[in-house]
């Protein structure tokens, strides 16, 4: 990986599927993806559609429905996903064919069931080729993906309407869907692996191995997903366990790269040896007990030289993973929190060119955009979707400077009624708190510590805080935020920052341990594990992905690190579903 691993202690360090964090967040891995353009890892989910009372079409039988599957896009185009097969004369049908879709937690994915009667003349047709034109319209419902998956049981049942949005006078019925993880997305393959008589690359000393383990995609190349510790002074290293998520690899039959090398602090580590093997050969090279040899390159006639050193697999076997999925559907909760910075380099919020100015016309400011843009998805894991917010660095009335005061104006709580609540509280607290400063993060950061560290008792684990910070400037209090960050780490808490304005902020990444290092604190104390992610707005909106993108991806992995790591798991409940409303039976 380059200058990736150039820091010692960090560039030793195993990523990407290591130790009891089996799928912990691989920030080599991840910033490699990001600059190569490459989506970031998802879940892939099977959608299972049933239906009860739909409408009968027919004159001499029964309705003969089918379900076609739309992803609804920001533009608000539609894109077919997928469509069931088409069940004879049924009004109440199960359908067997799944629609398969990738739940992407960063992003709210808007979906929409369109159920279609398909004339008696099309049967036998492959589904894919009939013209939706051409067959009599049932009713349609709309939901978010997130909606399924936070419902017990992952199942939510919509009332079916017509175009318009309504279903009139008439009853049209009901569709039920229910969304599974696929084997490949929860699985992970655990193996311990060793090599024997590798060759040497240092002179004065033994090689100091390690390997890193590639997968092939669809252009040829490959992307890195996991790599070992590295073993000092060793020519027959066994290293610790590997874990491997089936979401990373894919099939068992997908082609692997297997690299070893010898690892230098300048970051130009010495290829050892190279394979390719897929999990199923290395499966097999368990079984028999036998070892691959490594390969490599010869710079005279380009052909591969079969190398003495091999690779051994002394352990192998599979497991099924707990999911962030598995948690959600099962009563625990995100609580959205925000800050705000009501420092004066925002500029005179009266002024257009102040990062506070609320347009006349309804055009959202960069801090209304990041509250906006992260509340919408994250409201979704909060069930009473009540909201702590603050604002910090401002001018209090009374002429106190306060770097954490509730952002309604009351004395009595900092709890706000939903994303609109947080966006009416900044409007008003704009009009009533004088910008000042400085900037201080310490005591916000502290202030939610507090919450979630009360929770870790009175909500028995289920509760995790994530706090939005959106600042125009560097902290002034690095130190002190660092110290504070450090505490926090143990508790069930993300911090999202989001720089707007244009700023430097190239100090402020330090806050984000995305380099591998872990923050320290001035006594020394190490963090338990990343819980920060900043992002640059300037920065990201010059990209193709978007602010809410940038600054959730990390957190799914955040959170199962946090549960593994107190070795908390969901405990199933019962479906419960009253009675549906006019939209919805939940």
């Amino acid at each position: 990986m380059g200058a990736c691993f150039s820091d010692m202690e960090g560039g030793k360090q195993g990523v990407g599927g290591l130790g009891e964090a089996a799928n912990a967040q691989n920030d080599a891995v991840d910033f490699f993806y990001r600059s190569q353009g490459f989506h970031q890892m998802f879940t892939q989910v099977e959608l299972s559609l049933s239906a009860s009372s739909l409408v009968d079409r027919d004159i001499a039988s029964k309705s003969d429905p089918m379900v076609v599957v739309f992803a609804k896009k920001r533009d608000g185009k539609c894109e077919e996903l997928g469509r069931t097969e088409v069940i004879m004369n049924c009004l109440n049908p199960v359908w067997i064919e799944k629609i398969s879709v990738a739940f992407q937690f960063e992003i709210v994915q808007p979906l929409e069931f369109h159920v279609y009667d398909i004339d008696t003349k099309y049967h036998g047709v492959p589904t894919k080729t009939l013209k939706l034109g051409d067959q009599d319209f049932l009713g349609m419902a709309s939901c978010t993906l997130s909606e399924i998956v936070t419902k017990p049981s992952r199942r939510l049942t919509l009332r079916l309407q017509n175009k318009s949005g309504n279903g009139g006078l008439r009853n049209l019925g009901a569709i039920t869907v229910h969304a599974e993880e696929t084997v490949a997305s929860r699985s992970v393959v655990e193996m311990v692996l060793r090599c024997s008589r590798l060759d040497n690359k240092d002179v004065f000393s033994k090689s100091d191995p390690f390997l890193r383990i590639s997968r092939m995609v669809e252009s040829g190349g490959y992307i890195p997903i996991c790599k070992t510790e590295v073993i000092n002074d060793n020519l027959n290293p066994k290293w610790r366990p590997v874990y491997l998520g089936g979401h990373k690899f894919g099939s068992k039959e997908n082609p692997l790269l297997i690299e070893c090398f010898d690892f230098n602090s300048s970051g130009d580590h010495v290829l050892i040896g190279k394979m390719q093997k897929s999990v199923a050969d290395l499966e097999k090279l368990y079984k028999e007990r036998t070892g691959a040899n490594f390969v490599i390159s010869s710079k005279s006639d380009r052909k591969e030289k079969v190398l003495k050193g091999q690779l051994f697999v002394d352990q192998y076997c599979e497991k099924e993973r707990l999911s962030f999925i598995d948690y959600i559907s099962n009563g625990f909760e995100l609580n959205f929190m925000v800050a705000v910075d009501f420092t004066a380099s925002n500029g005179n919020p009266q002024l257009s060119d102040s990062l506070h100015y609320i347009d006349p016309h309804g055009r959202l400011n960069s801090y209304q955009k990041a509250i906006m843009e992260v509340g919408e998805v994250i409201q979704f894991y909060d069930s009473d979707k009540r909201f702590p917010a603050w604002g910090f660095g401002g001018k209090i009335p009374g002429g106190t400077i306060s770097h954490c005061f509730n952002l309604n104006g009351s004395p009595g709580g900092s709890e706000v009624a939903g994303v609109e609540g947080i966006m009416n509280a900044y409007g008003s607290a704009l009009r009533s708190v004088t910008l000042s400063g400085p900037t201080l993060f310490g005591p916000v950061i502290n202030m939610t510590a507090q919450i979630a560290g009360q929770s870790l008792t009175s909500h028995n684990h289920t509760m995790y805080y994530v706090l939005l910070i959106i600042t125009d400037g560097v902290v002034t209090d690095l130190q002190e935020t660092i110290n504070a960050l450090v505490k926090a780490s143990d508790l069930p808490l993300s911090i999202l920052i989001v720089g707007v304005g244009n700023a430097d902020f190239t100090s402020m990444e330090v806050l984000d341990a995305d380099n591998g290092r872990r923050l320290e604190s001035s006594t020394g104390r190490l963090a338990t594990r990343d819980i920060v992610q900043f992002v640059s707005m300037r920065e990201v909106q010059s990209g193709q992905v978007s602010v809410v993108q940038a600054l959730l991806e990390e957190l799914p992995e955040q959170f199962l690190s946090f549960m593994r790591s107190r070795d908390v798991k969901p405990q199933p409940r019962a479906s419960n579903f009253p009675q549906a409303s006019t939209s919805t039976m939940q």
